[in-house]
């Protein structure tokens, strides 16, 4: 969720998910967590229940401030499989003021854990690429707490700064309607300097490993 605040700072279109099959925070020892279904459970609702259970412990442990975050970024956790992709979708939005349409595809698609980035590659294998439309898969790996988040976090919206410099580059050499539609052809350029665009990210950030690969949508 700190790249998806960073992005969403820097004025990207973003949305984020997650690939397991429940939410799970954790919870007084490790045979406890804290478990939320993806898509029905806000995180205000998290963030109120944790509060009410024991403020003390899960302010120390970083979960209540985390989900103070996530609730002034989005509603709540979506599951990536859940997502219809090619069909504009209405945020779920219903509270702070969280509202707005997307068009329901995207060019890149980062992960920060390889497990998440083999969900994902396997999950648009299994989709069948109904729309026949590229889509970059790029992990970048990132430990799981707060200092490293913030240090992933720009790094990732650096990644994104260049993708979409060179993407504003090939842009201006063709018309932009037939960039924009998506089209393997169209768009190839672009898809070819990915590759060239990530080595030079990867010597700007020596220390988060990343892997890419091209699918389909």
């Amino acid at each position: 969720m700190e790249a998806h605040l960073r992005l969403s700072a820097a004025n990207y279109p973003v949305i984020s998910f997650g690939t397991g099959s429940l939410v799970r925070l954790p919870g007084p020892s490790l045979t406890q967590p804290n478990v939320y279904q993806f898509n029905k459970t806000s995180y205000d609702s998290m963030y109120k229940e944790l509060e009410d259970k024991d403020p003390r412990l899960y302010r120390a442990n970083g979960i209540l401030p985390m989900l103070d975050r996530n609730r002034n970024v989005k509603w709540g956790p979506e599951r990536w499989q859940d997502w219809q992709v090619g069909q504009p979708r209405l945020d779920h939005a219903t509270e702070k003021g969280f509202e707005g349409t997307e068009g329901g595809v995207a060019d890149i698609v980062i992960t920060c854990e390889e497990r998440c980035w083999d969900a994902v590659v396997d999950d648009l294998h299994n989709r069948g690429s109904p729309l026949n439309r590229p889509v970059h898969v790029i992990n970048v790996d990132i430990k799981d707490n707060h200092e490293e988040a913030l240090v992933g976090g720009r790094a990732i919206t650096d990644l994104a700064d260049s993708l979409n410099k060179v993407a504003a580059e090939e842009r201006a050499l063709m018309d932009p309607l037939a960039f924009d539609n998506g089209n393997a052809t169209n768009r190839a350029g672009f898809d070819e300097r990915v590759p060239e665009i990530l080595a030079e990210w990867q010597e700007r950030w020596p220390n988060l490993p990343a892997l890419w690969t091209l699918a389909w949508f």
